[in-house]
C-alpha cells in the first residue's frame, strides 16, 4: 500500500510532550498579565477596556489521528476588569503543534455560545507566528449561536503570538465582525503581555510513575 493511502497506522510518539511542543514550548505554564487592552463595539462607538488575565497552559499526552501526530497544551484563560472579580471573559481550548507539517492549531470555546479553530504555519524555533480562521471554512472555521450570527456576525479571527526575549509572551488578536446596522466591518481587538508565575506540570504519560517507554504507540 502507498504510505499516503494508510490513514489508520499510528506513529510512535515521544511520551514527553514538553520536549515536542515546537514554538509552543515557551508558552507552557501559568501566566498573569495586567496590561490587557480590549477594543469592543458599543452602541455609541468603540470602547477601550483594560483587563487583567490569568492564563493556564498545561501539556496533554500526544494525540493521533491515524498517522497524524499532535503535541499540545490544554488552556484556560480567565479575564476580569482591574479591581473586580466578576468574569469579563472566559475561554478554554487547546494549542496544538504538528511537527510533521509545521502547523500550529488554536481552538477556543467561550460561554457566549461560540467556538472556533485557527491555524497557521511555523518552524519549531520560531518566536512569532500568526493563526487565522474564517466564517464558513470547514477546516479553520467559526461557529456561533443564532443571536451572535445574526447581530454580530463573526467574519474572521486572527491571532499573532510573540515569544519575547525577557521570558514573557504576548498576543495580539483581531476579530472581524459585521454588526447589524453598520455598513463596515468592526475590528474587535485584544492584546496582552503575560508573565509566568508558575512552571508547567508534566503530561500524564511523562510522569515518573507512568510505564517507562522510549516511545509509545497506541494499538
Amino acid at each position: 500500500m502507498n504510505p499516503t493511502e494508510d490513514i489508520y497506522t499510528e506513529p510512535n510518539a515521544d511520551p514527553d510532550t514538553l520536549a515536542n511542543l515546537g514554538p509552543l514550548r515557551a508558552m507552557a505554564g501559568i501566566w498573569e498579565g495586567s496590561r490587557g487592552v480590549d477594543v469592543k463595539p458599543k452602541r455609541e462607538g468603540p470602547k477601550t477596556q483594560v483587563y487583567v488575565e490569568r492564563y493556564e497552559l498545561q501539556p496533554i499526552d500526544p494525540q493521533t489521528n491515524g498517522p497524524q501526530l499532535l503535541y499540545g497544551l490544554r488552556y484556560h484563560t480567565y479575564i476580569h476588569k482591574p479591581g473586580l472579580t466578576k468574569m469579563y471573559h472566559d475561554q478554554v481550548g487547546y494549542w496544538l503543534w504538528e511537527p510533521a507539517t509545521g502547523t500550529v492549531l488554536h481552538t477556543l470555546a467561550i460561554p457566549r455560545g461560540q467556538v472556533a479553530m485557527a491555524s497557521g504555519h511555523a518552524k519549531a524555533d520560531d518566536t512569532r507566528f500568526t493563526l487565522s480562521a474564517e466564517r464558513g471554512s470547514l477546516v479553520n472555521g467559526i461557529v456561533s449561536n443564532p443571536f451572535i450570527e445574526h447581530a454580530f456576525t463573526t467574519l474572521a479571527w486572527n491571532i499573532t503570538v510573540n515569544i519575547n526575549a525577557d521570558g514573557t509572551w504576548s498576543y495580539d488578536q483581531d476579530t472581524v465582525m459585521q454588526i447589524q446596522g453598520q455598513a463596515e466591518p468592526f475590528h474587535h481587538t485584544d492584546r496582552n503581555t503575560l508573565t509566568r508565575v508558575e512552571g508547567p506540570g508534566r503530561n500524564p504519560l511523562a510522569m515518573p510513575d507512568a510505564p517507562a517507554a522510549a516511545a509509545v504507540q497506541r494499538k
